[in-house]
């Protein structure tokens, strides 16, 4: 069952013109409400007059599972048949949809499912009790005698779909706070083989994806960008453009960031822009090479310009070392990371009577629609979004400037504001001109007595900053801390001693952005690295020396813990085993990796990776076990093979030959276990990426003795298959 694609107008016309028998969502106080109009209300649940529940997602899809997930947790609550219940992506409102842990809408940092956790369930559990109390008024019998089951209530002899009840249960009061199950009555939730909702339109190629939009009249756009960050555009000639079959113009963008050309179809655009002849002032621009940039970062790292844990520097943490009977000391670089997901950004702007609509796998309409609102002169409300599915993200399609929505608003007004516009990037466009996960640098300095326990701890880092000049700064940089620079790290649950960490932050025109993981995707290297080399330096067995900087009597460290012992216990692992091990704490998760390789000459293959995660209540153990699968594979691809590098200011890499990612023939077994929790659901599309990276780590250098710290691992000498 695919997803349904509404605008904002669309939407309330088809729930305000009577086809809607009992929508339930939160009134403008923000109380669960009951209307038969969606007007009235924000609805998460919507019951046809023929019984039809549908599910309205304030989260939008990217593979992620989130049309499964949210569908769950209302399914669950109504005791629907799962096979009927229908989903469709809300329309943007952020007043109305925001999520709960950003306050505006949108979708990110493994967020949905803890967000909309007991939003969705109250939708659910209010429109049965609703639904029973006027069965049982119809039927003149007891509430508590009837009973749902796949979407139908029942009393003895009486029987009826939920339509036949939906009119009349739209005009009760909804209860206040309505019970939601006991987890031993779940149903859908925790159930091992419930099919996903987009599966079926993903597979047959009836789901609609953003590359697929197509409106009247719609022209093409392709944009000419700057070759170094930061270039602006003097001038540009399209005499050779015009000989391109389907140019149909091409003008300068309002910002000077780029040439925009506009044709008949979107090969058309992409010919006549690499035909353009374009001069560029590169004055303000980046112009370094990436061995400049790694150069510079080894100067500034030294002297930190943050400390971001209170109460000790790196200083007064380094004045311990000579205690230590032994120094664990190392430097790690991470290099530019492109998102690269399976389709490249791109979007529709098509004219409507009060403004404009934007088709789009919209991953943040809170972002989306000002931005859009301010080029073309409306209100926010006059841009409406019609959310389609996205072919990936990672991160790529929230960012705080709304790059390619700013782009496509540009070109739509340049061409008049009368005709549809889509602006579509190419798989160049994205790696060569894209944002990256930010470059970094680590250095430790960590004191270890005689006994092997730890006495101190000094963490530098470098790190180019993704929230400061953006509209997140305010609320996400603290102190002048970016803490998405040091997450994973300053906050660690390990309690190490005399424990500093400094930041500093590397200047660059080269755009950034959260990358899948964000911080952690480095600081979880770096951190779980280092405590396999001081279990390596002192005797200790991994695992035990992580468990034994835990205390359990804390809730956190206690799941964390827990993992570690799940992940040992399911891998068999056994002391002196010459295999990885890792475990990180992201996103409210805890992950711990168990990572067996196979070496034959200088070649390494990741033979099996053992993961445990304890995600509070599994909703979807199958999309859970997905999620870490995939996450295995994405970090596996960055640590192995992938970087961004730049010469003079320009971006080298162009397409996967010289950007590669995992080829399916290094894709290794992977064994997921879920611990069974009853804590509120946490996120999942993130937190297997950052201990994926160190494990197999760890375990390279178990068998070969190679530590391996400058990524990506192709550049140690040893090759990967």
């Amino acid at each position: 069952m695919t997803a349904t694609t509404l605008s904002r107008r669309h939407f309330l016309q088809a729930s305000g013109a009577g086809a809607a028998a009992l929508v339930i969502g939160l009134n403008a106080k923000g109380a669960l409400a009951a209307s038969t109009s969606a007007s009235d209300i924000n609805p998460f649940v919507r019951i046809e007059a023929d019984g039809t529940v549908t599910a309205i997602l304030k989260h939008f899809e990217m593979g992620q599972g989130t049309t499964t997930g949210l569908t769950t947790l209302i399914a669950e609550e109504l005791d629907a048949d799962w096979n009927k219940v229908a989903i469709e992506f809300a329309p943007a409102d952020n007043s109305k949809y925001a999520n709960l842990l950003f306050g505006m809408q949108g979708t990110g940092g493994s967020t949905a499912i803890a967000n909309s956790y007991m939003q969705y369930r109250q939708a659910g559990a209010a429109a049965r009790q609703l639904l029973i109390e006027a069965a049982a008024k119809m039927w003149k019998v007891p509430a508590a005698d009837i009973r749902i089951e796949n979407s139908i209530l029942m009393n003895g002899n009486n029987k009826a779909h939920f339509g036949e009840f939906a009119a009349m249960a739209a005009k009760m009061p909804v209860p206040e706070k309505p019970a939601i199950k006991e987890p031993k009555d779940f149903r859908l939730i925790g159930k091992a083989d419930l099919p996903r909702k987009d599966s079926h339109g993903k597979t047959d190629g009836t789901a609609t994806f953003a590359i697929d939009v197509k409106v009247p009249g719609m022209v093409y756009a392709a944009i000419k960008r700057s070759p170094r960050f930061g270039g602006v555009v003097t001038s540009f000639d399209a005499s050779d453009a015009k000989d391109v079959g389907g140019f149909l113009d091409a003008k300068t963008l309002p910002n000077n960031a780029g040439v925009v050309v506009f044709a008949k179809n979107t090969w058309a655009a992409f010919q006549a822009r690499d035909a353009l002849t374009v001069e560029w002032d590169f004055s303000k621009a980046e112009s370094r090479s990436s061995d400049q940039i790694s150069a510079d970062m080894k100067t500034v790292i030294e002297s930190p310009e943050f400390n971001t844990r209170k109460g000790i520097t790196n200083a007064q943490s380094e004045e311990k070392l000579g205690m230590a009977a032994k120094v664990v000391e190392q430097s790690f670089d991470f290099p530019f990371l492109a998102h690269a997901p399976m389709e490249p950004v791109n979007c529709v702007i098509e004219p409507t009577e009060n403004g404009v609509t934007v088709h789009d796998g919209c991953q943040f309409p809170a972002l989306t629609q000002p931005v859009v609102a301010q080029v073309l002169g409306l209100k926010p409300e006059q841009v409406t979004i019609n959310t389609v599915y996205a072919g990936g993200s990672f991160g790529r399609r929230a960012n705080p400037t709304s790059d390619y929505h700013l782009e496509a608003a540009m070109a739509f007004a340049l061409l008049g504001k009368s005709k549809a516009v889509k602006l579509v990037w190419s798989r160049e466009d994205d790696i060569h001109g894209g944002y990256y996960r930010p470059v970094a640098r680590h250095q430790a300095k960590i004191g270890v007595d005689k006994d092997g326990k730890i006495l101190n701890w000094s963490h530098k880092i470098a790190a180019k900053s993704i929230m400061k000049g953006t509209s997140f700064e305010a609320f996400a940089v603290h102190d002048g801390v970016d803490h998405s620079s040091v997450e994973g790290i300053a906050d660690s649950l390990y309690g190490l001693p005399e424990f500093a960490v400094g930041l500093s932050d590397v200047q660059t025109p080269v755009p950034t952005l959260w990358w899948r993981s964000v911080g952690h995707t480095h600081t979880a290297y770096a951190i779980e690295s280092l405590m396999d080399m001081v279990a390596s330096e002192t005797g200790q067995d991994p695992i035990d020396l992580r468990l034994s900087l835990l205390d359990k009597s804390d809730t956190k460290q206690r799941r964390f813990a827990g993992v570690m012992e799940a992940a040992r216990d399911k891998s068999g692992w056994k002391k002196g085993n010459k295999r990885g091990f890792a475990a990180h704490y992201s996103f409210n998760t805890y992950v711990a990796v168990v990572a067996d390789i196979s070496v034959q000459d200088d070649t390494v293959h990741v033979d099996e990776v053992h993961v445990a995660v304890d995600c509070g209540v599994a909703i979807n153990p199958d999309v859970i076990r997905a999620q870490m699968e995939g996450g295995v594979g994405y970090a596996l691809g960055a640590i192995l093979h992938s970087e961004i590098t730049l010469s003079d200011g320009e971006v080298d890499q162009t397409n996967f030959p010289d950007y590669p990612t995992l080829r399916i023939n290094e894709m290794p077994k992977v064994n997921v276990h879920i611990v069974t929790s009853n804590e509120a659901p946490t996120g999942v599309g993130e937190p297997a990426v950052p201990p994926t990276g160190p494990a197999v780590a760890n375990a390279i250098f178990a068998v070969t003795g190679k530590r391996i710290t400058d990524l990506p691992m192709i550049k140690s000498g040893l090759s990967f298959s």
